[in-house]
This record gives C-alpha cells, sequence and structure tokens, in this order.
C-alpha cells in the first residue's frame, strides 16, 4: 500500500487495512458490513482503528467505537470527517 493514492480512494485504502487485519479477500468487505461481520474481534478491531489512524496520521475522537453495529461505511465518514478537521487546522 502506497500513501500516494488519490485522496477519493479512502475506502479502498480502509477496505485492505481491514482485509489485513481480518485475514479476508477485499472483495468481501462492503460499505455496509461491520467489522463484527468479518470476524473481526474486539481487540483486532482496536488494532483496526490504530492502523486507520497510522495510515491517515488521524486520530479518531473517543466516541466509543461499536465494533457489532458500526459499518465500513461509518468508518470511511469518520476518516473523512477527522481529514477535514485536520485540513481545516492547518
Amino acid at each position: 500500500m502506497t500513501n500516494d493514492s488519490p485522496t477519493n480512494d479512502i475506502p479502498a485504502q480502509i477496505t485492505e487495512i481491514i482485509a489485513k487485519q481480518a485475514k479476508v479477500d477485499p472483495a468481501m468487505i462492503r460499505p455496509e458490513s461491520t467489522l463484527k461481520d468479518l470476524g473481526v474481534a474486539s481487540l483486532d478491531a482496536i488494532e483496526v482503528i490504530f492502523d486507520i489512524e497510522e495510515h491517515f496520521d488521524i486520530t479518531f475522537p473517543d466516541q466509543g467505537t461499536n465494533f457489532d453495529t458500526d459499518t465500513v461505511q461509518s468508518l470511511v465518514d469518520a476518516v473523512n470527517k477527522a481529514l477535514a478537521s485536520k485540513d481545516g487546522a492547518a
């Protein structure tokens, strides 16, 4: 994975991070999938969050991510929001 991917490729980058951590085929990951649906245990889900934060150089607000109900799309939305806040603060 390279960090020079276009910004609009955030969903693909997040999918790749989740697929690597969950050891699943990226094609199996849908926007409506939850980490629980993908077989990601809560400790692994925390690792996914850390990997996403590190990859995008952001920090998610401590909003209590719910791994049972939060979807891949909600992670994409959270990354977009964090990136927008970061850009606005720069």
